[in-house]
């Protein structure tokens, strides 16, 4: 494996490794340690002529609301990456009501108190309604297919894989390394079809979650989707389940029953990971049990986008439907992924949090779609009428 003891600058791939301008001197991140790294992993800031994160977003909005509406949605899988037909798996784009209230958001006993984890204070939101699953390879093969949307890694040509995944003939063609995260490195030719590298592919994981998908990505997503992202507010509502100062969306203890119930690192992190969860990289959006409210893998599995713009100032006082700064650097990501692990990035909490710039991509980082109203576009199902 590559290793790096000093900065390196990406300049063929216009990436900073943390967001401290647009030089290569760095002497601390903006992301506190332990960590695995990935709210380090920025693409650099942009430059004079180029689009802002919602401008750009507006131009692919534009872009894809300027198709022809009668592009069907059900089209046979392109290329050969997946190995599967779309009639072998079920659709995974349905979802659930969550009934709005009160509830405490934040923690006072904050893990990580750089993060801006607290304080804890009292939030309500209303109700909306929230993928039971994180949008999948296959959901999102759907909207390329009505689209023909090209991603930002795939604009970018790289985006941020975990070494250990990466395949021996990639690994030789290596020449640089996060110098903060050693075990991510830039990979060209790694996006959302190809998650590992131009010699990866789909095949066996249509029904696993999308990566290497920006923010900016994921919102062309869910606007085509008729949905949105989450607030903060709303996600962390959502992960709750409706327990008070608890964990994870089940309570207190990891694994209950000895059942395990999310995808995260087991073992000597970043060296081995044990797989005693059933895995070593993502996992079905099917995967583990539910939550009470009906959800899928809101912790661990891999990172996901909300709306909200990154802040560490939150009051105290009692706040209704937030929707944090209106302007910043970074989006808010919460859940942690499958490469979190207790003692070096305990972030698969309901609490926990971090960041990353719009357009940044990994390998752990996906998303899951909001909505006021339940959309009627592509075929999307609510299977709980309440909770």
């Amino acid at each position: 494996m590559l290793r790096v003891t000093h900065v390196i600058c990406f300049a063929s791939l216009a990436y900073l490794v943390a967001a401290t301008g647009e030089t290569c001197d760095l002497t601390s991140t903006n992301e506190p340690t332990p960590s695995c790294g990935c709210g380090a992993l920025k693409r650099k800031a942009k430059g004079k002529n180029e689009q802002s994160p919602l401008e750009k977003t507006v131009t692919i909005l534009e872009e894809i609301m300027s198709k022809d509406e009668n592009v069907p949605l059900f089209s046979e899988v392109s290329g050969d990456d997946s190995g599967q037909n779309q009639s072998e798996l079920p659709r995974t784009n349905n979802m659930v009501l969550i009934k709005g209230g009160e509830f405490t958001m934040g923690t006072d006993t904050p893990v990580f108190v750089a993060d801006g984890e607290g304080p804890a204070r009292k939030v309500t939101v209303n109700q909306f309604y929230l993928d039971v699953h994180e949008v999948s390879n296959l959901e999102f093969e759907l909207f390329f297919n009505a689209t023909k949307y090209r991603t930002e890694a795939e604009s970018f040509g790289d985006s941020f894989v975990f070494d250990p995944l990466l395949s021996e003939e990639t690994r030789k063609t290596l020449t640089q390394a996060v110098a903060v995260a050693p075990w991510w490195v830039p990979v060209k030719g790694a996006d959302w079809r190809h998650p590992e590298g131009p010699d990866s592919n789909l095949i066996g994981r249509m029904d696993h979650p999308v990566v290497h998908v920006s923010w900016n990505d994921a919102v062309a997503y869910c606007q085509w989707a008729g949905k949105r992202l989450p607030t903060e507010a709303e996600w962390e509502f959502a992960c709750r389940s409706g327990l008070h100062n608890r964990l994870y969306p089940w309570g207190n203890k990891l694994n209950p029953l000895e059942e395990h119930r999310m995808n995260i690192w087991q073992g000597n992190f970043p060296n081995e990971d044990t797989g005693e969860d059933g895995f070593k990289s993502t996992a079905p959006v099917t995967a583990f049990p539910s939550s009470s409210f009906g959800l899928k893998n809101m912790v661990g599995n891999v990172w996901e986008w909300t709306a909200d713009w990154w802040t560490i100032s939150h009051t105290g006082h009692q706040q209704d439907n937030p929707v944090g700064p209106e302007t910043g650097t970074d989006k808010v990501k919460k859940g942690g992924s499958y490469m979190c692990h207790k003692s070096y990035c305990f972030r698969y909490r309901c609490a926990a949090r971090s960041q990353n710039t719009p357009d940044s991509t990994a390998g752990n980082l996906g998303f899951r779609c909001a909505a006021n109203t339940l959309p009627k576009a592509a075929g999307t199902t609510l299977v709980k009428d309440e909770l």
